[in-house]
C-alpha cells in the first residue's frame, strides 16, 4: 500500500464521488520563480474552488504522499531547496528515505489514481524532446498516460518539445487527445501548431461524456484535454520558436541534461522573452485549473 495522507475534505469528497482536481507540485518547486511559484499554486487552487470542485495539490512530504497540501506545505515546497523532482521511478526512493518531493505529471497521475481522483490539471505535459529520435529523451508522462486512467487538462505539450513525435507516441499508446474549444493541438505558449486534432470538446459536459466512454474501454489508460492558452496571454509561434532555439543552444553549451533540461529551458525562455513566456505560463496554469474544475464537476454530476 502506498503511504497516502488524504485530507478529510478530500476524503469526504472521494466517499461522495464529488468533484476533485489533482494539481502537480513540480511547477511549485522547480517550474516557476519565487515568489510567483507559491502565488500561482494558490491561485490555481482558488480557480478550482471557484468552479465548484476541490483542489488536491499532491507532493511527498517526510516520505508520505500528501493528497491535498495545505498552504503551509505549499509554502514549504516553494521555498525549500531540498525538494526532489518525482516521477514514477523516483517515488519509491524518496518514500524509503523519508524525503520530500514535488510530483511531475507522471508522478501526480500515479498518486492521484491511487487516491481515486479522476481529473488532473497542469500547464503542459512532457513529451519527446527535440532530437529524441537519437537521444531517446522521452518523458515518463507519456508512458504514465498510457496506463493510468485519468484525464489531464493541459495546454498541450511544452513547446520546447517535438510536438509531432509527442503526438505520435500518444497515438501509439492509445491515448486520446481532445481539443477543448479548438481543432488544433496547442503549443503551450501559443494557441496554434501545425497539428490538427480529430476530437473537439466545446464544453465540460462534452469532456465528461468522453471521459466516461473512454473509461468503459477495457485496459484503457488516460487522456489529454488540450486547452489553449488564453488569447490575451498567447504568444506568436515564430517568436517562441526563435527563443527556444537560442535556449537549446545555451543548454547544450552548459551541459544541461536529464530532468534539469526543462526547468533550465523555461528559465532561459523567461529571460529571452522579457518575461512574456512566464506570464503566458501563469495564465494557462490558472485557466487549465478552472477548466479542469468544470470538467470534474460535470463528471461528478452523472
Amino acid at each position: 500500500m502506498l503511504p497516502l495522507t488524504i485530507t478529510p475534505e478530500i476524503q469526504n469528497a472521494l466517499d461522495a464521488q464529488g468533484p476533485i482536481v489533482a494539481l502537480e507540485s513540480t511547477v511549485i518547486a522547480h517550474g516557476l520563480p519565487k515568489p510567483r511559484n507559491v502565488e500561482v499554486a494558490l491561485a490555481c487552487e482558488t480557480a478550482v474552488r471557484e468552479s465548484g470542485a476541490i483542489p488536491a495539490t499532491i507532493a511527498v512530504l517526510d516520505g508520505r504522499i500528501v493528497i491535498g497540501c495545505d498552504e503551509d506545505q505549499i509554502e514549504f515546497l516553494g521555498r525549500s531547496k531540498n525538494v526532489e523532482k518525482i516521477s514514477r521511478r523516483d517515488l519509491a526512493a524518496v518514500i524509503a528515505r523519508g524525503g520530500n518531493g514535488a510530483t511531475t505529471v507522471a508522478g501526480t497521475l500515479l498518486c492521484a489514481s491511487a487516491a481515486g481522483i479522476r481529473v488532473v490539471a497542469t500547464g503542459g505535459i512532457g513529451g519527446v524532446h527535440r532530437g529524441g529520435e537519437t537521444s531517446m529523451d522521452v518523458s515518463a508522462d507519456l508512458i504514465e498516460l498510457a496506463k493510468t486512467p485519468l484525464a489531464v487538462v493541459c495546454s498541450g505539450a511544452k513547446s520546447i518539445l517535438d510536438l509531432s513525435r509527442t503526438l505520435e507516441v500518444l497515438e501509439t499508446h492509445g491515448v486520446p487527445v481532445a481539443g477543448f474549444g479548438t481543432d488544433i493541438f496547442p503549443s503551450f505558449f501559443s494557441r496554434l501548431s501545425p497539428h490538427p486534432l480529430e476530437i473537439r470538446l466545446d464544453n465540460a459536459t462534452d469532456a465528461a461524456a468522453l471521459i466516461r466512454a473512454h473509461r468503459e474501454i477495457p485496459g484503457t489508460g488516460g487522456m489529454v484535454i488540450a486547452n489553449p492558452v488564453p488569447v490575451a496571454a498567447a504568444l506568436p509561434p515564430q517568436e517562441v520558436d526563435g527563443w527556444i532555439e537560442t535556449a537549446l543552444k545555451e543548454a547544450q553549451a552548459a551541459g544541461i541534461v536529464g530532468k534539469e533540461v526543462t526547468p533550465f529551458l523555461l528559465g532561459a525562455l523567461t529571460r529571452l522573452s522579457g518575461g512574456a513566456t512566464l506570464e503566458a505560463n501563469v495564465a494557462l496554469l490558472e485557466d487549465n485549473a478552472r477548466v479542469a474544475g468544470n470538467v470534474a464537476v460535470a463528471l461528478a454530476a452523472t
